[in-house]
């Protein structure tokens, strides 16, 4: 009966290790360290970077290439929270990038990141985004700092997002911390 608890407790122990060693160790600061995490790192920033530059010169269409077409996108920022699908969110963002486009307004967007874990195929993203819009005359808006959740795939090459969550207001300081 011993023999078989030792059995028993060395088959489990073994399990637990190798169904273990296939997953990404965590490091010392909690982030998540992966073979692969240069590269797709870059490749993020490389999307987000695409996302301002659509935002900044009003491009819709590059815009919403950046969406998988099932996308939700959650607002719990201000009294009304909701959940709508990208296509009732890109409707109602859409003149505003028109705007953009024609010069009868300016509008930037800038991401930093407080949390960035995935694969080769998925990440989720967690930070802060500011921001800010011009109305063409020289009068600004005051810069905007929300905490965002983001949820991506890679498809074909391409990061698209499926999930966008703006959580909640946040403060310069906080932005000031991220990098």
């Amino acid at each position: 009966m011993k023999n078989i608890r030792i059995v028993i407790t060395l088959i489990l122990t073994l399990s637990v290790a190798i169904a273990n060693a296939g997953y990404p160790k965590n490091n010392t600061k909690g982030k998540i360290e992966n073979p692969n995490d240069s590269l797709r790192l870059a490749e993020l920033n490389n999307f987000w970077a695409e996302v301002s530059r659509t935002v900044n010169e009003g491009d819709f269409e590059g815009y919403k290439a950046t969406y998988h077409e099932d996308a939700v996108v959650i607002f719990t920022t201000g009294e009304n929270k909701t959940s709508v699908s990208i296509a009732d969110a890109l409707q109602h963002w859409k003149q505003g990038f028109m705007d953009t486009k024609t010069g009868k307004t300016q509008n930037s967007v800038e991401f930093r990141f407080s949390q960035r874990i995935g694969d080769e195929t998925t990440a989720h993203e967690t930070g802060i985004f500011a921001y800010q819009s011009n109305n063409g005359a020289g009068k600004a808006s005051q810069k905007q700092f929300v905490h965002f959740d983001a949820l991506l795939i890679k498809r074909d090459q391409a990061w698209l997002l499926v999930m966008e969550y703006q959580k909640s207001k946040a403060t310069e300081e906080e932005w000031n911390l991220l990098e």
